[in-house]
Order: structure tokens, then sequence, then C-alpha cells
């Protein structure tokens, strides 16, 4: 009969731990040894860069000796030698102290569990020594939890605040490009006021239960639907709701989110904002093509084209643009693009410019197309490209063909 396991949570602070052993498997176990507080020697013939450059322990390059172990509360014998690993363990036992064997789970006195922190909570799982088994059963539950196919109702969960707003990036449109944090607390919705751009798949996973006010469709004109969107936000936490902002992108990049953290934080709201992953990397990305490269560029820009050229109210300087040499990333823009690569042509860019057009960017419906600065416009329009679609001008644009690549 196979002996089961005691769960237990061990409070390290403070108390000596004794890993032998510093390859790639310390080099895994040592930053959760080291988070707990605990004073970590690691003993090893040689280590890892990783190991060598952690803070937090004492290293010694040596060869493990008997009475290593003197004063320590805990140990891991992690050493790719079996006959050390087993004296390690040996000591151990001599001297009453719990160790786990690396690479025999069920000869050591522990078992680490495959583990992972959320919103508060150190979650651990153990499947009698099948470190894969537990890692997928962990990994399962961890997902579950971002689903929220479990939901926490906990007061200690202090970015969840009835009465209050979350300002979340949803990514540039593929679902899983969500942040961690930006899916729990999705999932913890009383409210959720989605952007046109945020990803309508996460709201597919929302319960029954969970209001989905369309910021898209408030009504007033252009000039007042940003007041209206406030509006809803403050109206509905007021009545002590948690609210879920769901922008697409990042919040805080030509997303007017800041304008969002304004208005709740003068009507009294607590806010918190999460940031996303932003289409201006992230889709070019998708589509085998840098921002930076090495030897290609030192800079990149990102400019939105939500006005052109010549407008009074234009913040751009499109000559100092058209002047550098780096990467330029233009967002909303492809509804002007003549007006833009007229700009740039004029201010110096050469015309023969490499450019990467993506529409529906990291999504099954992306769609990509490679010009000049020159021709762009042409092909933009004989191939109907509409928004959202994200331009790359630059060196980098003319990049792509990498083999093996898959971001599907």
């Amino acid at each position: 009969m196979t002996e089961s396991p005691y769960l237990v949570g061990l409070r390290l602070a403070g108390k000596k731990v004794v890993v032998v052993g510093g390859g790639s498997v310390a080099q895994r176990r040592l930053p959760l040894l080291i988070s707990s507080g605990a004073d970590v020697h690691v003993i090893s013939r040689s280590a890892t860069r990783a190991v060598e450059a952690m803070d937090g322990i004492t290293l010694s390059l040596r060869e493990y000796r008997d009475g290593d172990l003197e004063g320590a509360w805990y140990a891991l014998a992690a050493t790719d030698d079996a006959q050390v690993n087993a004296t390690v363990v040996a000591e151990a036992d001599r001297r009453q102290i719990f160790c786990v064997r690396a690479d025999s789970a069920v000869e050591g006195s522990a078992v680490t569990p495959a583990t992972f922190s959320y919103a508060g909570l150190a979650v651990g799982v153990l499947a009698g020594g099948e470190h894969r088994r537990s890692a997928a059963i962990r990994s399962a539950i961890r997902e579950a939890l971002q689903r929220g196919v479990i939901t926490l109702e906990s007061p200690e969960c202090s970015d969840v605040v009835r009465g209050g707003v979350a300002l979340v990036g949803g990514g540039p449109g593929d679902p899983e490009l969500i942040t961690v944090r930006g899916r729990r607390l999705l999932a913890q919705a009383d409210v959720v006021i989605a952007d046109r751009l945020a990803p309508p798949e996460l709201l597919a996973e929302l319960p029954p239960h969970v209001e989905v006010i369309d910021a898209a469709k408030i009504p007033y004109g252009r000039a007042m639907a940003q007041d209206a969107i406030h509006a809803a936000m403050i109206e509905q936490a007021k009545s002590g709701k948690f609210v879920v902002r769901l922008k697409g992108g990042d919040p805080f990049v030509f997303a007017r989110g800041y304008e969002e953290v304004l208005a709740c934080a003068e009507a009294g709201i607590p806010v918190t904002v999460v940031p996303g992953v932003t289409s201006a990397i992230a889709v070019p990305a998708s589509a085998g093509v840098p921002v930076t490269h090495r030897a290609t560029n030192h800079e990149f820009v990102v400019v939105s084209g939500h006005l052109p050229p010549g407008h009074p109210e234009s913040l751009v300087n499109w000559n100092a643009l058209a002047a550098l040499s780096g990467t330029i990333v233009l967002l909303m823009a492809v509804e002007r693009i003549e007006l833009f690569v007229d700009a740039l042509l004029k201010g110096g860019r050469p015309a023969e410019t490499p450019v990467l057009v993506v529409q529906h960017g990291t999504t099954p419906a992306q769609h990509t197309l490679r010009a000049t600065l020159a021709d762009t416009p042409e092909k933009v329009r004989a191939e109907g490209i509409r928004p959202p679609a994200i331009v790359v001008i630059g060196a980098v644009a003319g990049f792509g063909g990498v083999r093996g690549l898959n971001n599907s």
C-alpha cells in the first residue's frame, strides 16, 4: 500500500534551508524558497549562471560534505549524482530534517508539490511523485480559476472591490493574450463595459448573471460618448457592483484610459488599472515582424492616425517622424493612409521604405499586406483593408518568411 503524504505549509522565514546542487532543478526551486524568507544555503560543485546571480542565497561552490545539514530545518537534494542525493537524504534522516530528493521523490522524507499563487492563495498539488501529472492538474486548476469556472469570493482579494472599477486591457484580439490578472478580474465582474475592440470571446465566457454594456453603442454623438461611458462606470460602481471596463489592447495606449481613471477618481470610485498587451507591438510580432532588431533600428514610435497631418488639433510632428530611421507604427491610420504616406514622403522618408499592414491581427481573420511606402495606399485600397489594422513602416517591415514561426 502506497503511503499518502501529509500536506503541510512550512513557515521558513529566517530558518536555515540547505539545497545541495546548483543545476536546473535547484534553479527552479530556489525562487520560492527565497521568497519565503528562508536562510538559503546552496552547496554545489558548479552552478548555473542564473543560480550564481540569485540574491538571497549563500552559495558554496564545493563538494557536499557530511555535516552540511547541521542547523537546517529543511533540505533539498538536487544533484545529478544519485549517490550524493542518497547521502544527503541519509544525513537528513539522522538529523530529523525533512528532505526532498529531486531525482526520486519516493525516497525522500518530503515531496515538493506543483504550486501556484492566485489572489492570495497558495495552491499545491501532489500526485504520488508523478511530477507531470501533478503539474498538469495544477495547470488545470489555475486555468479554471482564471476562466471563472472556480470563483473566489474573498475579502482578501483586495483588487476586487464592490463599488469599484477595474480598467482592464483585453489585448490585441486573441482572447488568450489577455493578462492573467485581467482574466481573473473579468471572471469576478458584476458588470462589464466593453469596447468594440475588446475580444468578444472573453465576453462569451462570462456567467449569465454578468451585465454586459456595449460601450460602442452607448448613446450620444462622438463628443459625448466618452462622458456617457464615465457616467455608466460611476453609476454601476455606486450601486455597489464590481465593474470591469474592458478595452482592446492596453488601456493607456490611445484608448482614453487615463480619462476614465480621472473620472473615477473625481467621483470617489476606487479604480484598478490592469495593463494589456498593446496591438502596436503584438500585431507586428504575430506577423513575424519585430518593431526593433539589433543593428537595424534603435527606436520605434507609435503614432495615432485619428487626425490627419495638418489638422489644427494634431500634436504629431510629421516632418520629425519622416526624418527618423527607425520604425513607425501607425494605429487607426488605414482610412487616411494616403495622407500619412504623403506627409512622410514629403518629409524625406524614402519611397522604397518597407511597409507591413496587418488587419485583424492575432485573430483567425488576420490578413497581412507587404508594400513599399510609395505604393502602400494603392495596395491597401486594392485589397480592401479596413480597420482594425496596424501599419508598420521601416526596415523591420521587410523582414519575414521565418521558417517554423507559428503564432496560431
